[in-house]
């Protein structure tokens, strides 16, 4: 078992948007995490992810709450959630995670941010993100495009495993709120 602190109280108690390392160290374990719940059960993998559904653990594990509406998941779901074919749901549910975590993690780097400040990404990352935002579904990058590019910066750029930034991210806010040992969220966590 493992204590689970949101994205979005992440960003609330630093107050201020997410450095470029920590957002791919994000993708990275969303990546990983995402695949492993698709290979599993394929059901069980929500269309919608945001800063409060996105669960950051203190051992350094990525988590989802389980699919349900609420009120900030609107920003973050992609076109065609608004479609009524359930069919078309269900096979294009991937490409629908994928545009709700771009959306989400471009919300971090903008959190925050003055108006007339641009957010500062590097190419690399702002591609990607513009690619896993893509309005028209067939356009959009894959779970395992996403997972292979991660894989890649993180060997070239040569950053830490991403299960480091994530446990200290966690721990800021459990430390920031004194929750250590409350749990915010605690569930099993399927880390690797």
């Amino acid at each position: 078992m493992s204590t689970f602190v949101t994205l979005a109280e992440v960003l609330e108690s630093r107050g201020a948007p997410l450095e470029e390392d920590e957002v791919w160290a994000l993708l990275l374990g969303a990546a990983e995490t995402l695949i492993s719940i698709s290979s599993k059960d394929p059901g069980n993998m929500c269309c919608v992810i945001s800063p409060g559904s996105m669960l950051l653990s203190a051992v350094g594990c990525i988590a989802f709450k389980s699919c349900g509406r609420s009120e900030d998941m609107g920003s973050f779901a992609s076109p065609e959630m608004s479609q009524s074919n359930s069919s078309t749901r269900r096979q294009a549910t991937e490409k629908m995670v994928v545009y709700s975590l771009g959306m989400t993690l471009y919300w971090t780097v903008d959190y925050h941010l003055p108006q007339n400040q641009p957010v500062r990404l590097s190419d690399s990352l702002n591609s990607l993100l513009l690619s896993m935002c893509e309005d028209v579904a067939h356009r959009r990058v894959n779970l395992l495009t996403l997972l292979e590019t991660c894989q890649q910066h993180h060997k070239t750029a040569v950053l830490p495993r991403p299960q480091k930034a994530i446990r200290q991210m966690a721990e800021d806010v459990l430390q920031v709120t004194g929750s250590w040992g409350v749990s915010h969220f605690t569930i099993t966590p399927n880390c690797g």
